[in-house]
């Protein structure tokens, strides 16, 4: 699975160690534009940039320039992304702006976010129909993650903590499992969101009530 990354989601894992999550969960790549890294972080996350420039020169994530657009000859395509989007969204986060336009001119099937407001990108994705990009956040793939046996309960909790405390994000882990169910299970979006999670199930043999169970009561005490 491919990934267009927002700012604020690099932010946060960079900031608190935690951007391997990325990088072994997408293993068919990783994806900025390179207004993201030029601009946006260099304005909002300086503090992570030499991090993340390894990353690039070692390969674990792909950076788009324009040039490289061009030479692929979907710059175009790209331009009127970013043009449509900046009339769906506004263009007061440019980096998400960038990040979906990306994953859509490239066919990325996942965009990982950590905005969830209303009228943005990662809710607006989960309701468009027909949609092919899928929105995450940080807790979507630390959840997912846990559903396929990698890490135990405490795992989950112990990355949520760090992140969450690091970002100063204030989120609630019990409130973002529930959203997660209700996505994934109980009242999808959309019929290929639980379908996907069916499929996610199966391949990794996954006993998906026994796992969400046994998280609710580590989450409740």
């Amino acid at each position: 699975m491919k990934a267009s990354l927002d700012t604020n989601v690099i932010i946060h894992l960079y900031r608190a160690n935690q951007e391997n999550l990325l990088h072994n969960f997408f293993t068919d790549g990783i994806l900025i534009y390179e207004q993201i890294r030029n601009i946006e972080l260099r304005n909002h996350g300086q503090d992570i940039l030499d991090r993340l420039d390894q990353d690039i020169l070692g390969g674990k994530i792909q950076l788009y320039t324009d040039k490289r657009l061009r030479e692929l000859n979907v710059f175009r395509i790209f331009c009127e992304n970013v043009k449509e989007n900046k009339n769906l969204y506004g263009s007061g986060d440019l980096g998400e702006i960038y990040a979906i336009s990306l994953a859509q001119t490239l066919g990325a099937y996942s965009l990982v976010t950590d905005d969830i407001k209303q009228g943005g990108p990662y809710m607006s994705l989960l309701q468009f129909i027909d949609n092919d990009i899928m929105p995450f956040t940080f807790v979507d793939i630390i959840l997912l993650k846990y559903l396929s046996s990698e890490g135990e309960t405490v795992d989950v909790i112990k990355v949520f903590d760090k992140i969450n405390r690091i970002s100063n994000l204030k989120w609630s882990l019990k409130a973002h499992l529930e959203r997660f169910i209700k996505r994934f299970w109980t009242d999808p979006y959309q019929k290929n969101e639980k379908e996907w999670m069916e499929d996610y199930c199966r391949k990794n043999n996954v006993d998906a009530v026994k796992k969400i169970k046994e998280l609710r009561n580590a989450i409740c005490g």
